[in-house]
């Protein structure tokens, strides 16, 4: 669905941009990641056609997006990171506008719009007033806006910034509902829990450049130490720290009590081979566990914090 090659956005001296290469797959949840600075809503405003690349180039749906703005807005529904609304506009009125922003026939458009403010659960707010709806309200206002002329692909900039926890919740319910029907999202925050609960790939970004990207089992498998093995014995902990230093695939087995914890690099054989030894050497298991690192684990392993 989406494609970029070498992107490249400098200003002056800064260089926002660097030389940036990722896929997001079709009907795929992509989460962009990075400190503040890093560059993502500088990409992502380079993929809606709002500003132009120093270099480089990127595809939707196999439409290059400086070769054919038109076609790419057409493709693409864009939700910046600070929106403008319309206050003296009903939330009715609000999209039926940006549906006839799209040259979308009137008959046509009450379809849409009655869809849409259902969809977001917005239908009973129809004859309010866009001012006088909740932060969390307008939020799913301006993502049914970015929905109104049908695109394949979202690009959604910090669409959970300052929701309370419910209205997180629901918008990533929301989310996933949408990729449910087809679309393609590509979603930065950095909210890392909320991201790692719904996206199916992930790319952490710093100072404009790509640390790492894949699937979240990728990525996680691509940092090192990824994955902690977590195994509490009966008693006997330091002869089954002396055992596991022998194991492959383990590094640095740490002793707390009975709970012995290691970081483990080998793969399933090599774990099954661990527990094995163990229990052909009489330690008594309590519990034999893999914790997975989280998408902020993760994130606090490959950046540095460095902003520009």
């Amino acid at each position: 669905m989406l494609v970029v090659e070498g992107l490249t956005k400098k200003y002056g001296k800064l260089t926002a941009v660097d030389n940036l290469s990722f896929t997001v797959k079709e009907e795929s949840i992509f989460g962009f990641v990075g400190p503040n600075g890093a560059g993502k809503t500088t990409t992502m405003k380079i993929l809606a056609t709002l500003l132009a690349p120093t270099s480089g180039r990127a595809w939707i749906a196999g439409e290059e997006v400086t070769g054919n703005p038109g076609r790419v807005r057409q493709l693409t529904g864009y939700m910046p990171d600070f929106f403008g609304v319309y206050d003296d506009l009903k939330v009715g009125e609000y999209l039926d506008f940006y549906g006839a922003s799209y040259g979308i026939p009137a008959g046509r458009r009450k379809r849409i719009v009655n869809d849409l403010l259902e969809l977001v659960d917005l239908a009973h707010k129809r004859e309010d007033y866009v001012d006088s709806l909740s932060r969390g309200m307008k939020q799913r206002l301006c993502l049914a806006r970015s929905l109104v002329h049908d695109p394949a692909l979202l690009i959604l900039d910090e669409p959970a910034s300052g929701l309370d926890p419910r209205a997180r919740f629901e918008m990533r319910e929301l989310l996933k509902e949408l990729q449910a029907m087809g679309k393609t999202i590509i979603i930065s925050s950095h909210i890392l829990p909320e991201l790692a609960g719904m996206c199916t790939h992930v790319g952490i970004i710093e100072a404009g450049r790509l640390v790492v990207s894949g699937t979240v089992e990728e990525v996680t498998h691509q940092v090192r130490a990824g994955r902690m093995l977590e195994i509490r014995v009966l008693d006997r902990a330091v002869e089954a720290e002396a055992l596991l230093k022998t194991q492959c695939g383990l590094i640095e087995v740490k002793v707390n009590g009975d709970l012995l914890e290691a970081p483990f690099t080998g793969d399933d054989v090599n774990l099954s081979n661990i527990l094995t030894t163990l229990v052909g050497a009489g330690i008594p298991v309590v519990s034999f566990s893999e914790s997975k690192s989280n998408l902020e684990d993760i994130f606090m392993q490959v950046t540095k914090g460095v902003v520009q």
